[in-house]
């Protein structure tokens, strides 16, 4: 896969953009690295101390603050933040549709390429317990993939989930891999 073609398709095609409507706004990386053609994708496994989705699987990034211009500004900065990640070893291909997610979250996801393998991860602790680094082959192989856990509420989910060794890929993170990967069919 060639990520210039990547790039072409996130800029040829119409965004979707959800207005936020009071709703909080955040935006995430969605960080390739690594040689091609299998890149690995960022992941972050969130700590107990994290107010929302404690232990959970997520991209690095978070919500939107008042002197962020942009919404790939917030996905730059959170990144750093949380794992570390210098903006100058990024480079943007461009974003996805936003999704809304169940906690009533605006979130555009920023695709990016990282420019350096292996990268130097260093995980807040407070906010990250681990950074996962889940190669694309890993992703769309069908073995992979597991139903849906029950959302906490008992609420049954539809979208499909990643199996990566201990670790369940679901909700909204699994939810905008899969609007990823469908992106991504074209190129492979």
């Amino acid at each position: 896969m060639d990520l210039s073609e990547l790039e072409r398709l996130l800029n040829r095609r119409s965004r979707v953009r959800i207005p936020s409507e009071g709703r909080p706004i955040a935006a995430v990386l969605i960080g390739l690295f690594g040689p091609p053609p299998d890149y690995k994708i960022v992941y972050t496994v969130r700590t107990s101390h994290v107010e929302h989705h404690k232990g959970e699987i997520s991209f690095p990034g978070g919500g939107k603050d008042p002197e962020d211009a942009t919404l790939v500004e917030t996905a730059l900065r959170e990144s750093f933040e949380e794992v570390g990640i210098e903006p100058d070893d990024i480079t943007v291909l461009g974003l996805m549709d936003d999704i809304v997610t169940r906690s009533k979250f605006v979130v555009t996801p920023v695709v990016a390429r990282i420019q350096r393998d292996p990268y130097p991860f260093i995980p807040q602790a407070r906010e990250v317990d681990k950074v996962l680094e889940v190669p694309l082959s890993h992703l769309r192989d069908p073995r992979n993939l597991a139903p849906h856990p029950d959302d906490p509420t008992g609420q049954r989910i539809k979208i499909q989930s990643y199996r990566f060794g201990e670790h369940m890929i679901w909700g909204a993170t699994a939810h905008m891999t899969n609007r990823f990967l469908d992106l991504l069919k074209p190129l492979f």
